[in-house]
């Protein structure tokens, strides 16, 4: 069994700086360096986000913002759906303990006339 490699900021960012640079392929690059295609485009992706010590590009940049902001719109309609059911929940039993109706009828009574 093999030891995993590890490799240096320094390295990967080089090795995608060649592949952004079209000198090599990226076929070339894998057979060179010998590592596969999925984690070159791996580093790709990452040197794109500015994770070697690089500037982020502005196009990473927005897509992780754009990122966040769907699971943000995730969690915020799950939310919603939790609070309609317990919503719909609270009104049942309320209806069947008769207090809604109630509370509701006695409670709350609609202004005769107009404006004062």
């Amino acid at each position: 069994m093999s030891k995993q490699r590890r490799f240096t900021s320094e390295f990967k960012r080089s090795v995608v700086e060649e592949l952004l640079s079209e000198t090599s392929g990226p076929a070339q690059i894998c057979r060179r360096y010998q590592i596969s295609s999925g984690l070159l485009y791996h580093w790709k992706k990452q040197y794109a986000r500015g994770k070697f010590g690089n500037e982020p590009t502005q196009e990473a940049a927005m897509a992780d913002r754009i990122e966040k902001l769907e699971r943000l719109v995730g969690q915020l309609a799950l939310e919603n759906e939790f609070l309609k059911k317990a919503l719909q929940n609270s009104l049942k039993t309320a209806e069947r303990n008769g207090s809604f109706f109630s509370a509701t009828s006695s409670g709350l009574k609609a202004p005769k006339g107009g404006v004062n």
